[in-house]
Protein backbone atom coordinates (compact mmCIF):
# COMPACT_ATOMS: atom_id res chain seq x y z
CA UNK A 1 0.00 0.00 0.00
CA UNK A 2 1.24 3.35 -0.40
CA UNK A 3 0.98 5.73 2.05
CA UNK A 4 2.74 9.34 1.70
CA UNK A 5 4.80 9.68 4.90
CA UNK A 6 6.00 13.19 6.98
CA UNK A 7 7.04 14.62 9.97
CA UNK A 8 6.36 17.09 12.11
CA UNK A 9 9.42 19.18 10.85
CA UNK A 10 7.70 20.23 7.81
CA UNK A 11 4.39 20.48 6.27
CA UNK A 12 2.63 16.81 6.64
CA UNK A 13 1.18 15.81 2.96
CA UNK A 14 -1.98 14.66 4.78
CA UNK A 15 -2.56 17.90 6.45
CA UNK A 16 -1.69 19.65 3.36
CA UNK A 17 -4.18 17.82 1.05
CA UNK A 18 -7.08 18.15 3.96
CA UNK A 19 -6.04 21.79 4.31
CA UNK A 20 -5.04 21.57 8.20
CA UNK A 21 -2.34 22.67 9.75
CA UNK A 22 0.10 19.71 10.52
CA UNK A 23 0.24 20.62 14.14
CA UNK A 24 -2.29 18.69 16.96
CA UNK A 25 -3.88 20.54 19.09
CA UNK A 26 -4.76 17.85 21.58
CA UNK A 27 -7.16 18.49 24.29
CA UNK A 28 -5.53 18.97 27.98
CA UNK A 29 -5.86 15.89 30.05
CA UNK A 30 -7.85 18.22 32.93
CA UNK A 31 -11.03 18.20 30.31
CA UNK A 32 -10.76 14.43 29.96
CA UNK A 33 -14.49 13.01 31.49
CA UNK A 34 -14.30 10.08 33.74
CA UNK A 35 -14.24 6.89 32.25
CA UNK A 36 -16.97 4.65 33.67
CA UNK A 37 -16.47 0.95 32.72
CA UNK A 38 -19.59 -1.04 31.77
CA UNK A 39 -19.89 -4.42 34.27
CA UNK A 40 -19.70 -6.67 31.18
CA UNK A 41 -17.64 -10.03 30.09
CA UNK A 42 -15.76 -8.78 27.09
CA UNK A 43 -15.43 -11.95 24.44
CA UNK A 44 -12.11 -13.01 23.99
CA UNK A 45 -10.39 -12.98 20.82
CA UNK A 46 -10.26 -16.13 19.25
CA UNK A 47 -6.45 -15.76 17.82
CA UNK A 48 -5.96 -19.40 15.62
CA UNK A 49 -9.57 -17.71 14.09
CA UNK A 50 -7.48 -14.25 12.72
CA UNK A 51 -4.48 -16.13 11.72
CA UNK A 52 -6.67 -18.33 9.36
CA UNK A 53 -8.99 -15.76 7.97
CA UNK A 54 -5.47 -14.04 6.99
CA UNK A 55 -4.27 -17.46 5.21
CA UNK A 56 -7.18 -17.41 3.76
CA UNK A 57 -7.35 -14.37 2.44
CA UNK A 58 -3.32 -14.92 1.15
CA UNK A 59 -4.74 -18.43 -0.64
CA UNK A 60 -6.54 -16.44 -3.48
CA UNK A 61 -3.31 -14.62 -4.80
CA UNK A 62 -3.04 -11.30 -5.39
CA UNK A 63 -6.14 -9.70 -4.60
CA UNK A 64 -5.71 -7.00 -7.29
CA UNK A 65 -9.24 -5.55 -9.43
CA UNK A 66 -9.92 -7.04 -12.37
CA UNK A 67 -8.45 -10.64 -11.52
CA UNK A 68 -10.09 -13.71 -10.98
CA UNK A 69 -8.52 -13.40 -7.00
CA UNK A 70 -10.50 -10.49 -6.75
CA UNK A 71 -14.09 -11.53 -7.19
CA UNK A 72 -12.96 -14.90 -5.57
CA UNK A 73 -12.10 -13.56 -2.65
CA UNK A 74 -14.87 -11.10 -2.36
CA UNK A 75 -17.31 -13.82 -2.75
CA UNK A 76 -15.82 -15.67 0.02
CA UNK A 77 -15.91 -12.46 2.71
CA UNK A 78 -19.42 -11.64 1.50
CA UNK A 79 -20.13 -15.59 2.59
CA UNK A 80 -18.42 -15.24 5.59
CA UNK A 81 -20.52 -11.79 6.64
CA UNK A 82 -23.36 -12.47 5.50
CA UNK A 83 -24.79 -15.15 8.16
CA UNK A 84 -23.39 -13.00 10.89
CA UNK A 85 -24.38 -9.47 10.08
CA UNK A 86 -27.95 -8.20 11.28
CA UNK A 87 -27.81 -6.50 7.40
CA UNK A 88 -25.50 -6.69 4.84
CA UNK A 89 -24.55 -4.62 2.12
CA UNK A 90 -22.48 -4.64 -1.49
CA UNK A 91 -21.48 -1.86 -3.39
CA UNK A 92 -20.39 -2.79 -6.82
CA UNK A 93 -18.71 0.02 -8.76
CA UNK A 94 -16.63 1.29 -11.42
CA UNK A 95 -14.17 3.92 -10.68
CA UNK A 96 -11.68 5.53 -12.30
CA UNK A 97 -7.42 4.70 -11.57
CA UNK A 98 -4.24 6.18 -12.97
CA UNK A 99 -4.28 6.51 -16.91
CA UNK A 100 -7.85 6.53 -16.91
CA UNK A 101 -7.81 2.24 -15.88
CA UNK A 102 -11.63 1.82 -15.36
CA UNK A 103 -11.22 -0.59 -12.55
CA UNK A 104 -14.39 -2.92 -10.71
CA UNK A 105 -14.47 -2.12 -7.03
CA UNK A 106 -16.58 -4.09 -4.14
CA UNK A 107 -17.21 -2.69 -1.27
CA UNK A 108 -18.67 -4.95 1.63
CA UNK A 109 -20.74 -3.74 4.50
CA UNK A 110 -21.63 -5.77 7.44
CA UNK A 111 -24.08 -4.24 10.24
CA UNK A 112 -24.55 -5.04 13.60
CA UNK A 113 -27.09 -3.74 15.75
CA UNK A 114 -28.52 -1.33 13.26
CA UNK A 115 -31.39 0.14 15.77
CA UNK A 116 -28.66 1.74 17.83
CA UNK A 117 -27.83 5.71 16.99
CA UNK A 118 -24.77 5.31 19.07
CA UNK A 119 -22.19 3.88 16.50
CA UNK A 120 -18.63 2.82 15.74
CA UNK A 121 -17.15 2.52 11.82
CA UNK A 122 -14.52 -0.28 11.73
CA UNK A 123 -12.94 -0.37 8.44
CA UNK A 124 -10.02 -2.30 6.72
CA UNK A 125 -9.26 -2.60 2.86
CA UNK A 126 -9.13 -5.94 1.34
CA UNK A 127 -7.45 -5.61 -2.33
CA UNK A 128 -3.81 -6.27 -2.76
CA UNK A 129 -1.21 -3.56 -4.12
CA UNK A 130 -0.40 -4.23 -8.06
CA UNK A 131 2.61 -5.20 -7.45
CA UNK A 132 5.76 -4.74 -5.27
CA UNK A 133 7.24 -1.02 -5.51
CA UNK A 134 9.24 -1.17 -2.71
CA UNK A 135 10.99 -4.29 -3.50
CA UNK A 136 14.42 -4.25 -3.28
CA UNK A 137 15.59 -6.62 -6.79
CA UNK A 138 12.44 -6.50 -8.59
CA UNK A 139 9.28 -4.34 -8.42
CA UNK A 140 7.38 -5.67 -10.94
CA UNK A 141 6.77 -8.72 -9.09
CA UNK A 142 3.11 -9.35 -7.21
CA UNK A 143 2.67 -9.73 -3.58
CA UNK A 144 0.59 -11.55 -0.89
CA UNK A 145 -0.46 -8.69 0.82
CA UNK A 146 -0.87 -11.00 3.94
CA UNK A 147 -0.30 -7.83 6.41
CA UNK A 148 -1.27 -5.03 3.79
CA UNK A 149 -5.03 -5.79 3.48
CA UNK A 150 -5.59 -9.10 5.00
CA UNK A 151 -4.54 -8.99 8.61
CA UNK A 152 -6.75 -5.84 8.97
CA UNK A 153 -9.34 -7.63 7.09
CA UNK A 154 -8.76 -11.03 9.02
CA UNK A 155 -9.30 -8.73 12.91
CA UNK A 156 -13.06 -7.24 11.86
CA UNK A 157 -14.01 -11.18 10.55
CA UNK A 158 -13.24 -12.24 13.90
CA UNK A 159 -14.74 -9.30 15.45
CA UNK A 160 -18.03 -9.87 13.30
CA UNK A 161 -17.95 -13.70 14.75
CA UNK A 162 -17.81 -12.07 18.15
CA UNK A 163 -20.62 -9.41 17.66
CA UNK A 164 -23.29 -12.11 16.45
CA UNK A 165 -22.20 -14.49 18.89
CA UNK A 166 -22.55 -11.70 21.79
CA UNK A 167 -24.89 -8.43 20.60
CA UNK A 168 -22.71 -5.34 21.38
CA UNK A 169 -24.72 -2.14 23.05
CA UNK A 170 -23.03 -0.01 20.18
CA UNK A 171 -24.00 0.22 16.99
CA UNK A 172 -20.84 -1.97 14.86
CA UNK A 173 -20.72 -1.42 10.68
CA UNK A 174 -17.83 -3.01 9.55
CA UNK A 175 -16.43 -1.56 6.31
CA UNK A 176 -13.79 -3.93 4.10
CA UNK A 177 -13.27 -1.23 1.26
CA UNK A 178 -11.73 -2.26 -2.38
CA UNK A 179 -9.21 -0.74 -4.61
CA UNK A 180 -7.68 1.19 -2.25
CA UNK A 181 -3.53 0.03 -3.37
CA UNK A 182 -4.25 0.70 -7.00
CA UNK A 183 -2.76 4.40 -7.28
CA UNK A 184 0.61 6.42 -8.06
CA UNK A 185 3.08 8.17 -6.01
CA UNK A 186 1.91 11.39 -8.16
CA UNK A 187 -1.48 11.64 -7.22
CA UNK A 188 -1.98 10.93 -3.61
CA UNK A 189 -5.90 10.68 -4.27
CA UNK A 190 -5.63 8.24 -6.88
CA UNK A 191 -5.45 5.68 -3.68
CA UNK A 192 -8.16 4.79 -1.66
CA UNK A 193 -10.90 4.99 -4.52
CA UNK A 194 -12.61 2.07 -2.72
CA UNK A 195 -13.01 4.41 0.25
CA UNK A 196 -13.84 7.76 -1.73
CA UNK A 197 -16.93 5.90 -3.24
CA UNK A 198 -18.48 4.82 0.02
CA UNK A 199 -17.32 8.37 1.86
CA UNK A 200 -19.25 9.94 -1.12
CA UNK A 201 -22.35 7.28 -1.65
CA UNK A 202 -22.57 5.39 1.91
CA UNK A 203 -24.37 2.43 2.34
CA UNK A 204 -27.11 4.07 4.20
CA UNK A 205 -28.44 7.47 3.30
CA UNK A 206 -27.10 10.39 5.78
CA UNK A 207 -24.82 7.35 7.42
CA UNK A 208 -23.08 8.87 10.31
CA UNK A 209 -21.03 7.18 13.28
CA UNK A 210 -19.76 9.10 16.49
CA UNK A 211 -16.14 7.91 15.15
CA UNK A 212 -14.24 5.00 13.17
CA UNK A 213 -11.08 2.69 13.42
CA UNK A 214 -8.72 1.84 10.46
CA UNK A 215 -6.96 -1.06 10.80
CA UNK A 216 -4.33 -1.42 8.62
CA UNK A 217 -0.93 -3.54 8.55
CA UNK A 218 -2.10 -4.56 12.22
CA UNK A 219 -0.19 -8.64 11.94
CA UNK A 220 3.37 -7.77 11.48
CA UNK A 221 5.66 -9.74 14.15
CA UNK A 222 6.87 -6.77 16.89
CA UNK A 223 4.60 -4.04 15.19
CA UNK A 224 4.43 -0.86 17.35
CA UNK A 225 2.06 1.32 16.73
CA UNK A 226 1.96 5.08 17.00
CA UNK A 227 -0.55 8.27 17.19
CA UNK A 228 -0.40 9.08 13.27
CA UNK A 229 -0.94 12.69 12.65
CA UNK A 230 -3.52 12.90 10.71
CA UNK A 231 -5.54 11.16 13.20
CA UNK A 232 -4.63 13.51 16.10
CA UNK A 233 -5.87 16.35 13.99
CA UNK A 234 -9.26 14.51 13.16
CA UNK A 235 -9.85 12.11 16.06
CA UNK A 236 -7.96 12.37 19.06
CA UNK A 237 -10.30 11.73 22.06
CA UNK A 238 -11.32 8.22 20.76
CA UNK A 239 -7.50 7.49 19.69
CA UNK A 240 -6.22 7.88 22.72
CA UNK A 241 -9.15 6.22 24.63
CA UNK A 242 -7.93 3.22 22.29
CA UNK A 243 -4.66 3.66 23.51
CA UNK A 244 -5.48 3.70 26.57
CA UNK A 245 -7.48 0.62 26.80
CA UNK A 246 -4.74 -1.30 25.10
CA UNK A 247 -1.92 0.17 28.16
CA UNK A 248 -4.54 -1.19 30.46
CA UNK A 249 -4.90 -4.87 29.18
CA UNK A 250 -0.92 -4.42 29.49
CA UNK A 251 0.02 -3.97 25.77
CA UNK A 252 2.40 -1.30 26.17
CA UNK A 253 5.30 -2.61 24.08
CA UNK A 254 2.56 -2.42 21.14
CA UNK A 255 0.86 0.78 21.80
CA UNK A 256 3.01 3.82 22.24
CA UNK A 257 2.83 7.33 23.16
CA UNK A 258 5.79 8.77 22.05
CA UNK A 259 4.90 11.30 19.41
CA UNK A 260 6.99 10.23 16.16
CA UNK A 261 5.11 13.11 14.11
CA UNK A 262 4.46 10.96 11.02
CA UNK A 263 1.20 11.58 9.01
CA UNK A 264 -0.07 9.16 6.18
CA UNK A 265 -2.58 9.82 3.73
CA UNK A 266 -4.58 6.86 3.83
CA UNK A 267 -8.17 5.34 3.84
CA UNK A 268 -8.78 7.64 7.36
CA UNK A 269 -8.31 10.71 5.18
CA UNK A 270 -11.24 10.51 3.02
CA UNK A 271 -13.55 9.35 6.15
CA UNK A 272 -12.70 12.31 8.19
CA UNK A 273 -12.84 14.85 5.35
CA UNK A 274 -15.59 13.80 2.66
CA UNK A 275 -17.74 11.39 4.97
CA UNK A 276 -17.18 14.22 8.13
CA UNK A 277 -16.46 11.00 10.71
CA UNK A 278 -13.49 11.28 12.81
CA UNK A 279 -11.25 8.50 11.98
CA UNK A 280 -8.21 6.83 13.30
CA UNK A 281 -5.50 5.01 11.75
CA UNK A 282 -4.22 1.96 13.20
CA UNK A 283 -1.13 1.11 11.17
CA UNK A 284 2.38 -0.45 11.93
CA UNK A 285 5.38 1.81 11.82
CA UNK A 286 8.66 2.12 12.80
CA UNK A 287 9.65 4.71 15.53
CA UNK A 288 12.11 6.81 12.91
CA UNK A 289 8.80 6.99 11.38
CA UNK A 290 8.86 4.63 8.53
CA UNK A 291 6.93 2.14 7.61
CA UNK A 292 7.72 -1.34 7.90
CA UNK A 293 10.18 -3.20 5.97
CA UNK A 294 8.22 -5.63 4.22
CA UNK A 295 5.57 -2.60 3.51
CA UNK A 296 5.13 -2.89 -0.28
CA UNK A 297 7.63 -6.10 -0.83
CA UNK A 298 7.52 -9.86 -1.82
CA UNK A 299 8.20 -10.16 1.76
CA UNK A 300 4.88 -9.15 2.82
CA UNK A 301 3.74 -12.84 2.95
CA UNK A 302 2.36 -15.56 6.02
CA UNK A 303 5.94 -15.71 7.18
CA UNK A 304 5.50 -12.16 8.78
CA UNK A 305 1.85 -12.30 10.62
CA UNK A 306 2.11 -13.04 13.93
CA UNK A 307 -0.55 -14.33 16.06
CA UNK A 308 0.54 -12.36 19.17
CA UNK A 309 0.04 -8.75 17.49
CA UNK A 310 -3.49 -10.01 16.06
CA UNK A 311 -4.62 -10.63 19.42
CA UNK A 312 -3.29 -7.48 20.96
CA UNK A 313 -5.09 -5.38 18.11
CA UNK A 314 -8.65 -7.70 18.49
CA UNK A 315 -8.79 -8.04 22.13
CA UNK A 316 -8.13 -4.16 22.25
CA UNK A 317 -10.74 -3.60 19.83
CA UNK A 318 -13.53 -6.34 21.68
CA UNK A 319 -12.26 -4.46 24.97
CA UNK A 320 -13.28 -0.87 23.36
CA UNK A 321 -16.50 -1.75 21.74
CA UNK A 322 -18.28 -3.72 24.91
CA UNK A 323 -16.99 -2.56 27.72
CA UNK A 324 -16.13 1.50 26.54
CA UNK A 325 -17.24 2.07 23.45
CA UNK A 326 -17.62 5.98 23.71
CA UNK A 327 -15.85 7.02 26.92
CA UNK A 328 -13.40 9.61 25.63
Amino acid sequence: MYKVLSFATGVALCMSACQQPTKTNQPEESNTPQVTLQQVNVPVFQTDSAYDYTAKQVSFGPRIPKTPAQEKCATWLISKLKPLADTLYVQRTTVTAPKNAQLPCINIIASFNPQATQRILLLAHWDTRPHADQDAFDRTKQLDGADDGASGVAVLLEVARQLHAQKPTAGIDILLTDVEDSGVSEDENSYALGTQYWARNPHVSGYKANYGILLDMVGGRASQFFMEGGSQQYAYGPMKMFWDVANRLGYSDYFRYENIGAAITDDHVYVNTIAKIPTFDLIALQQNGNFVPHWHTSNDNMAVIDKRTLQVVGQTLLEVIYRQPFEY
